[in-house]
């Protein structure tokens, strides 16, 4: 046992080096890639294109058969119609160029009538132009005014009819074709439609009461007016296709989708949906591995900044290695349960003692810690318990082991009893089993009756085993580690222990001393944020020496006489010492925990006996002050020398006789301004204002205690007994 121990220490000085630290780290990522290795390993099948399939095979992942999208999305697209816009202006165009023509005709008509009309009557030149040169001037003059394209496009017996034709005739023609024109253009007329659009106008102006030249010119007008005013869009018809490719959802393979039953042949489609999962050889079956590590670096990186902030503010290397042996053996028991899953139980993960890490964890270091290995713990078992369906996650059973562990932290947050972790497994189980129902029932799964009391049973399990387990091991920490838990420090307390009733038995003023101590103590830490459990526990025992020579303290010296009255300085100087050291010796035959041994040993440090040094002086003899002072060490811890000032303050107040408010607080002072002075407080981090809190804590307690005795405004003589 003392090679082990030894063997611990020389881990825990190694853990002091960062270099060490970072090693202890990467064992850990070790032990954690090493134990998820085949749970995220893709499977490989000898399989091949047209064979027969020997088992039911799965996808271990969602992936896209983005082949199959492109084939979906390109028959989507090829379904879109092309998209023709139809031109309405293009109708308005077409009459337009109906009316400019009438016009046309109807100016030149008026012009030449006009100039007519203005021309001197002579006989001799008196029907000089002939009708036929009048309409060869107007015919003229119209093509003037119109384009070519027109003049090209309508014959010269056309126009020579509407030349021709009376005014109101002329109009009636003009609005016929122009509500033709329109009625047709109205409607869609795509290019092979434009012919048949040309006889549907023909057809409209044959039945009218024109005479038959008008009629035929402002049927050709008609044709000539109607044009195609349906045109293709480009950009249109790529937008609709775009849409209907988009609108196209992507083909996938699902996570735990059958691709191939038992016995089916592997068709071409099949052997390219188990390319795309990753159950052939490829080149990628690397990224599983490269995630992993990934997570557990980042998992890592964690922990280890954690404890660098914890070890910065005073906590020891002990609760590293706590901390990743717990974790690497709650990992170890996940692994071995996870093997189950070949057999086909898929719900082996209930099973596992989800709350025993976290509550180990939360006894022996604290609660943060514990939540923070829940949320490692959840995220480990969603690898481990996928369900032999590699490389996929487990979300159902990291809620279970997440939920499981928080429960039990939760239980035991104001719970420092041993016997309460067994209730805190029951609790678990409760929770355990509200969960499974929960998950059940959000999965809308369809379970028998035998399936709910499996749950049940299994719920149960994990829950007892969880607290079972956390028992078990606790004692190993705790004595292997040197932990001094709250849960210790609880039992240690009990005024039932064997050395507390040794002192209540044989030296019961000592004990109501430490008690005292006690109260004073445990407040001023619980202020500055020390261990005020410890220091409540570690008061109890600090004057367990006194037990050897009861009656040589003053507060056991109940109608009896001093028996230091009769003995010389010397001798008195060496039996007060000697229960600092016989305290010491005591406790660890009794094998209490360091922190308590410590304190025993510390809390006087190297101050100096000044009764028995003064008397020694005296008498005339020479002395020397080192030979009155305790031998140490001095105080290395808060606890240690707050409770050294707090035995000084109980011992210098009882001493007093109806003590008032000031009083007090200048006792105080004092005590604490000499315990600096004398360099007491020299080999521990407590602070200048630390110490200023506990005064002011020590003074708020002893009012609570004094205030009934206090007498005002006079005050009584006192007397200062030392001892």
């Amino acid at each position: 046992m003392e090679k082990l121990q030894h063997s611990l220490n020389s881990i825990l000085n190694l853990l002091n080096i960062r270099l060490f630290r970072v090693l202890l780290f990467l064992i850990l990522g070790i032990v954690m890639f090493l134990s998820m290795y085949s749970n995220v390993k893709p499977e490989k099948l000898n399989l091949t294109l047209f064979s027969i399939a020997g088992q039911t095979i799965r996808s271990p992942i969602t992936v896209e058969d983005k082949t199959n999208t492109e084939r979906k999305k390109q028959e989507a697209v090829d379904q879109v119609q092309d998209v023709y816009t139809v031109k309405k202006e293009y109708t308005q165009n077409q009459v337009d160029l109906i009316t400019s023509i009438f016009d046309s005709i109807t100016e030149v008509n008026s012009e030449m009538e006009g100039e007519l009309e203005k021309a001197p009557v002579d006989e001799e030149t008196e029907g000089s132009k002939t009708p036929a040169q009048v309409l060869n001037e107007k015919l003229t003059r119209v093509k003037a005014m119109l384009t070519s394209e027109v003049t090209d496009a309508i014959s010269n017996e056309s126009f020579t009819a509407m030349l021709n034709a009376p005014t109101d005739d002329l109009s009636i023609a003009r609005d016929l074709t122009v509500t033709a024109v329109n009625n047709v253009m109205s409607n869609r007329i795509p290019a092979d439609g434009v012919e048949n659009s040309k006889k549907r106008v023909e057809e409209e102006l044959k039945y009218t009461s024109l005479n038959s030249g008008l009629k035929a010119a402002i049927i050709e007008m008609g044709r000539y007016a109607i044009i195609q005013n349906e045109f293709y869009d480009p950009r249109a018809t790529e937008d609709l296709r775009q849409q209907a490719s988009d609108g196209v959802e992507p083909v996938k393979i699902l996570e735990g989708q059958i691709i191939v039953e038992e016995g089916q042949l592997i068709s071409r489609d099949v052997y390219h949906k188990l390319e795309l999962a990753g159950l052939l050889d490829n080149e990628n079956s690397l990224r599983p591995f490269v995630g992993l590590a990934m997570m557990i670096f980042i998992i890592l990186c964690t922990v280890f900044f954690i404890f660098d902030e914890m070890r910065a503010t005073g906590s020891n290397q002990n609760q590293l290695l706590i901390f990743s042996l717990i974790f690497i053996i709650v990992l170890l028991i996940m692994k071995l349960l996870s093997l189950f899953t070949e057999y086909k139980y898929s719900e082996i993960g209930y099973v596992f003692p989800a709350a025993m890490g976290p509550m180990l964890i939360k006894v022996l270091i604290n609660e943060r810690l514990a939540i923070f290995q829940t949320v490692i713990l959840g995220i480990s078992g969603s690898i481990l318990f996928n369900q032999g369906i590699t490389g996929t996650l487990n979300v159902t059973v990291a809620i279970y082991i997440i939920a499981s562990g928080l429960a039990g932290i939760l239980y035991l947050r104001h719970q420092n009893q041993r016997s309460k972790i067994l209730q805190a497994g029951l609790f678990v189980s409760l929770v355990n089993l509200f969960v499974i129902i929960a998950l059940v029932l959000l999965r809308n799964s369809q379970y028998s009756g035998l399936e709910y009391g499996i749950n049940l049973l299994v719920a149960f399990l994990s829950g007892i085993s969880s607290a079972v387990l956390t028992i078990g091991l606790l004692p190993f920490f705790e004595a292997g580690f040197g932990v001094l838990s709250t849960m210790k420090l609880i039992e240690l307390s009990n005024p039932n222990h064997p050395l507390l009733r040794k002192i209540l038995t044989e030296a019961p003023g000592t004990y109501h001393h430490s008690v005292m101590v006690a109260n004073l103590a445990e407040s001023a830490c619980e202020a500055v944020g020390a261990n005020g459990l410890l220091a409540r526990v570690g008061c109890y025992y600090h004057d367990i020496g006194k037990t050897k020579r009861p009656q040589f303290f003053i507060e056991n010296q109940i109608n009896i006489e001093n028996p230091h009255d009769k003995l010389p300085p010397m001798t008195s100087k060496n039996i007060i010492i000697a229960h600092a050291t016989d305290g010491a010796e005591m406790l660890r035959k009794h094998k209490m925990p360091k922190e308590i041994i410590d304190i025993a040993e510390q809390h006087h440090g190297t101050t100096l006996l000044k009764f028995f040094y003064h008397k020694a002086k005296q008498n005339g003899s020479e002395v020397k002050e080192a030979d009155y002072r305790y031998p140490g060490p001095k105080a290395k811890t808060k606890e240690s020398a707050i409770i050294g000032i707090a035995d000084s303050v109980e011992a210098a107040v009882r001493s007093m006789s109806n003590p008032t408010h000031e009083q007090i607080e200048n006792l105080v002072k004092s005590i604490i301004s000499d315990r600096l002075q004398d360099g007491q407080l020299n080999d521990c981090d407590i602070t200048l204002k630390e110490l200023n809190v506990v005064g002011e804590s020590f003074c708020e307690t002893l009012k609570g205690i004094f205030h009934s005795r206090i007498e005002y405004p006079e005050t009584t003589k006192q007397k200062v007994k030392q001892a």
